[in-house]
């Protein structure tokens, strides 16, 4: 485990939430801000996505950096807090080079917690992203970071939206002193692993109901030294983290989505092939068991919160 257990024990990460409730609100936004010149990519497994520029972080794209990721509630509608934090960093020179500026690289992906406040038009939007990507860049080196019921996962829910879901973190650091960590917003069909069988015996018939739509959202990020194909290969290796977490996962219902970021700071060990291909596993096999992790810590996190549909019960609590 690493200093706080949370993302931020990769130097130069910080975490911002903002988040809403009451008069019908029950959504909000967090941020990823990484140092500059951290490389990124991303792997979406879930049916039913939200994402925005997810597109610039394949490994045969041009731009190699990310400048932000943002984390938001309110489905499609809520991708408009992306423009916030790209405002943001525009503003404070962040942003892949062009004649004339500026256009800085910020993905962006999205849960489904339309209406758990009572109104249906109350989502994250600019101003929201813009306030919690300053929030993160005004924290100090290292900060403890919020979890819980802030942020983008203030409305977050699992199993069928029965039980409150959240934002989690954790690391871990490496023999070889490189640190792998996660921040995850789990708003899920499933539950976690081995409790969902709880809910219906083998066999039985399907619920007549189709699910409410769903997604977790994942940022893995390491202080190791990774391209942009090192970082596509760990965000697909993470991504067995959150099937052993929830199950179910990846379903037709949910848009399940990992980023993985490499802030560059530690070398890894590429002094030959059999090197190069060990310090890449045993990494991405630390990213696979920090996501389930953290998952696991936004569940436990959570508190119950009464919407108009009812109260939400915290899970594991």
């Amino acid at each position: 485990m690493g200093a706080t257990g949370a993302i931020t024990d990769v130097a130069g990460i910080r975490v911002g939430h903002v988040q809403k409730s009451g008069d019908g609100w029950l959504s909000g936004v967090t941020v990823v801000l990484p140092p500059p010149g951290t490389v990124g990519s991303v792997d979406v497994r879930g049916g039913g996505p939200a994402t925005h520029e997810t597109d610039a972080l394949d490994p045969t794209t041009l731009s190699q950096t990310v400048d932000a990721v943002v984390l938001t509630g309110g489905s499609a509608f809520g991708l408009a807090a992306a423009h916030g934090a790209q405002r943001w960093c525009e503003e404070n020179g962040r942003g892949f080079p062009v004649p004339g500026g500026l256009v800085p690289i910020v993905p962006a992906a999205a849960i489904f917690d339309l209406g758990r406040g009572g109104d249906f038009s109350a989502r994250p939007g600019e101003a929201m992203g813009y306030a919690a990507t300053a929030a993160a860049a005004g924290q100090p080196e290292g900060h403890e970071v919020e979890r819980g019921n802030v942020g983008a996962g203030t409305g977050a829910a699992i199993g069928r939206g029965t039980y409150k879901g959240g934002v989690g973190t954790a690391s871990l650091t490496l023999d070889n002193g490189v640190v792998v960590a996660a921040l995850a917003v789990v708003n899920a069909l499933g539950l976690p692993f081995g409790t969902w069988p709880q809910q219906a015996e083998p066999g039985s018939a399907p619920p007549s109901q189709p699910p409410p739509p769903n997604t977790t959202l994942v940022v893995v990020a390491t202080d190791a030294v990774l391209d942009k194909a090192d970082c596509k290969r760990t965000a697909s290796a993470a991504h067995a983290g959150l099937a052993r977490a929830l199950n179910p996962s990846h379903t037709l219902a949910d848009g399940d989505t990992m980023f993985a970021l490499a802030t560059g700071a530690v070398a890894l060990d590429r002094s030959t092939p059999t090197a190069r291909q060990i310090s890449l596993i045993t990494l991405q096999s630390a990213a696979a068991d920090v996501v389930r992790l953290a998952i696991l810590d936004g569940i436990s996190q959570a508190e119950a919160v009464t919407t108009a549909a009812g109260t939400l019960g915290a899970y594991g609590r």
